[in-house]
């Protein structure tokens, strides 16, 4: 059954009102309070006209006379034979008079009007129905205004599920400030999530099969030379071997990429940022060395008793620190210069490394860290930069880049000190 909830809503909310108004009449007429001096000078006054009007023209002449009288005071005074049964409701005002055909009357102006046109509880039936409809029309507009947002959010959910993630409330919740405004609003985020996501997912498998298909080509074209000259086996070999080298390091980082974008490679150990960084520009020192480009390493303060501790993954950040050195040495021309710098400001340690390479087109900055992203010289910057900066953004901190002048790039990466706990 559509819509339970809008009913549930609508009779639970008309039930209550109509209770609580029930309840207050009801409490109203037990504990209504003795009747004022006005009440009783009201009553007297009209059973004393009620009286001349008797004995004028019997009952005929107060019949008369009551009709013109308001509608409650008519309600609240009769005239009946003294020896009729008398009504049950206390009087504030009686009288007795003898009619013109000698039938004497009892005159009682009663505190309560009498039932007649009455509903349940002493409630006059206009009540009843003001109270009724009024409460329906409420509770009504009440459960159209909760339930419409879960209406539209269930329509949301089913389009995401059918695959279109371009659904989004904001539009139809509008300028509604509750919290089912701010349930849309984190629909409307997630949305955006899942259509950023699928957009990386078919871009990243779009990137990997064009990476693979390269080394593949040539794997095909080694193949097939060795079928055509068997005197050129070896050669093919190698040129096999190399290829599937390439390839097992292709995929062996893709399912690294996977894992930091998945959350699943987050650490939880101790390690010196410092020592980290020593170790990778020590190694990449060796690799310069062929091309005569000189490796610089500045950390300060260097103190021997300060602690560069990181709570975190060592592997991770040793990883990225390593590609980030690696790309900086790739497009360093030959007699050129990189330089690592290490700082700690406060809470937080900010590593530069900078190359005398050719830049980065501006427009290309933004996708530095992108899988299989073009550089400026269209050979590709893979997946070195993107699993550095998923490892950064794992162990807490955040990575930037940044031409400098005149030539060369800066890559930025801070991270937060570990927090020792005093004990």
């Amino acid at each position: 059954m559509k819509g339970r909830l809008f009913w549930k809503i609508l009779i639970g909310f008309w039930l209550t009102f109509l209770i609580i108004t029930l309840g207050n009449w009801l409490m109203f007429t037990l504990l209504r309070p003795e009747p004022s001096d006005y009440a009783r000078s009201i009553a007297g006054m009209s059973v004393a006209a009620a009286s001349s009007a008797i004995s004028e023209g019997g009952e005929t002449e107060f019949l008369r006379q009551r009709a013109s009288w308001p509608r409650d005071q008519r309600r609240q005074i009769a005239a009946a034979p003294a020896d009729a049964p008398a009504d049950s409701r206390p009087a504030l005002a009686t009288a007795t008079a003898r009619a013109p055909d000698g039938r004497t009357y009892r005159i009682v102006y009663y505190a309560q009007p009498a039932r007649g046109g009455r509903g349940i509880f002493d409630i006059p039936r206009e009540v009843m129905i003001v109270i009724g409809v009024g409460g329906l029309l409420f509770s009504a507009i009440l459960a159209w205004y909760l339930t419409q947002p879960i209406r539209w959010m269930r329509i949301g959910f089913g389009r995401l599920a059918q695959g279109d993630f371009t659904t989004r409330l904001g539009p139809q919740i509008g300028r509604r400030r509750d919290e089912l405004a701010d349930l849309a609003h984190d629909f409307d985020q997630m949305a955006v999530r899942l259509e950023e996501l699928v957009a990386a997912r078919d871009r990243l498998l779009a990137d990997v099969s064009h990476e693979l298909r390269t080394p593949l080509a040539r794997l095909n074209l080694a193949i097939g030379l060795a079928r055509q000259d068997p005197g050129r086996l070896e050669t093919s070999l190698d040129r096999i071997t190399s290829e599937a080298g390439k390839l097992d390091k292709m995929v062996g980082e893709l399912l690294t990429l996977a894992k930091l974008e998945s959350g699943r490679s987050r650490g939880s150990d101790y390690f010196d940022f410092a020592e980290i960084v020593r170790a990778v520009v020590q190694d990449a020192r060796y690799e310069a060395t062929a091309k005569g480009v000189g490796v610089e390493l500045d950390i300060q303060p260097e103190a021997e008793g300060l602690e560069w501790l990181c709570l975190g993954s060592s592997k991770l950040m040793s990883r990225a620190v390593e590609n980030i050195v690696r790309n900086a040495l790739r497009f360093t021309p030959e007699n050129g210069r990189i330089r690592a710098t290490l700082r700690r400001d406060a809470d937080l340690f900010r590593l530069s490394v900078t190359d005398e390479g050719p830049g980065i087109p501006e427009k290309t900055l933004s996708t530095l860290f992108t899988p299989f992203s073009v550089s400026g010289d269209g050979s590709g910057f893979g997946l070195g930069l993107a699993i550095a900066q998923r490892a950064v953004a794992v162990n807490g901190g955040t990575i930037s880049a940044h031409n400098r002048m005149p030539r060369g790039v800066e890559i930025a990466v801070v991270i937060p000190a570990a927090l020792l706990e005093a004990h």
